[in-house]
């Protein structure tokens, strides 16, 4: 494993705000960014926060992804909010949004934000975080470029095609997330292990010829293998359609490569938002209750258990090789190259 730097919250803030400036990105992108990463880092799997930033700085400097979009928000129906995400981030899209998709949930009920023409989503549990921050219950999927067979020997089909549940259980309690691929693992794990020069489990991935590896490397140029076989796959076409088929974005097949080219891969995102009945009705409380049950039994509850010490902390560790590259990216700022520091104030009108 490599060396960890260890950053105080401020700090790791500060710097991942210089990279995106100095890689060009208008400020509101890079606010929402940012915000986005802190979470991941604080909340998600390590590889999605500070790791997976530097695909995004790339994807800046090289054209993937726009970095002065214009996100253009329509109403289809009462409930139903349908974003272009104009090449951007998809958290940018997102957050502009967001004020009206809570208005639209606690009105409706129930209410969709789905979006298509973003770079990646990043960690996903943090679209349904963000609602159970608001004492609303959140479903998420996403999709990417085409990176898993639906069996061993067959064709790349899908995605990784990741889905997030959130479900909140009080002020002051983190919510329950669940936020997994449908993939045996998610592809940024490759990457750091093929980074890493560590080998991967069985059943994570074949290589190009389709055959069971071990390798990283080897993975890498191969595809990575559905969690449970075919349930996993079918997990993954359901995803595909929650995603690239509600919010009109491309299929995996048809999605360009999010880590190369200069084509951005326009993915799609669903956002389903739900009020969990009256207040007086009791039901956050009963969920929480039960969470309080499944962990007596020693059920490891995500988003939930351990997370404590992971957010509390005020600090961040990120790998040695991952800060160097952002600090580099960084000091371009500080050395006086221009950055853009442009502002995306919101939806055209």
């Amino acid at each position: 494993m490599s060396e960890e730097i260890v950053l105080k919250r401020k700090d790791a803030e500060e710097l991942a705000m210089k990279a995106c400036l100095a890689s060009g990105a208008a400020r509101a992108c890079a606010r929402s960014l940012v915000d986005a990463t802190l979470s991941a880092a604080s909340y998600g799997p390590p590889t999605l926060g500070f790791p997976h930033f530097v695909d995004y700085l790339d994807g800046f400097r090289e054209g993937r992804i726009n970095r002065e979009p214009k996100p253009r928000l329509d109403r289809a129906f009462p409930a139903f909010l349908v974003s272009d995400a104009d090449r951007g981030i998809a958290q940018l899209g997102f957050d502009l949004a967001f004020k009206d998709l809570l208005d639209a949930v606690r009105s409706f009920g129930v209410a969709v934000f789905t979006q298509t023409n973003s770079y990646t989503t990043g960690e996903l549990g943090y679209y349904v975080r963000r609602l159970c921050n608001e004492g609303v219950i959140g479903l998420a999927a996403t999709n990417a470029n085409a990176m898993m067979v639906a069996q061993a020997g067959g064709p790349v089909v899908y995605s990784t095609n990741p889905m997030a549940f959130g479900f909140p259980l009080g002020e002051h309690i983190p919510p329950m997330i669940i936020d997994q691929a449908s993939s045996a693992t998610a592809f940024v794990n490759i990457v750091r292990a093929a980074e890493e020069k560590d080998p991967i489990p069985k059943g994570w991935a074949v290589d190009a010829g389709g055959n069971a590896t071990e390798d990283a490397e080897e993975a890498l140029t191969g595809a990575l293998l559905p969690f449970g076989g075919r349930k996993g796959a079918n997990v993954a076409l359901l995803v595909e359609m929650l995603s690239a088929g509600l919010s009109g974005g491309p299929w995996s097949l048809d999605t360009p490569d999010f880590r190369s080219g200069t084509t951005s891969p326009a993915v799609g995102l669903s956002v389903i938002a739900i009020m969990p009945g009256p207040g007086a009705d009791g039901r956050i409380e009963r969920a929480l209750r039960q969470v309080e049950r499944l962990q007596e039994k020693s059920v490891f509850v995500p988003g939930v258990t351990g997370v404590n010490s992971t957010h509390t902390s005020g600090e961040f560790s990120i790998p040695r090789s991952v800060y160097e590259k952002i600090a580099t990216i960084a000091k371009t700022a500080l050395d006086g190259e221009p950055s853009n520091r442009k502002h995306c104030d919101g939806y055209p009108k």
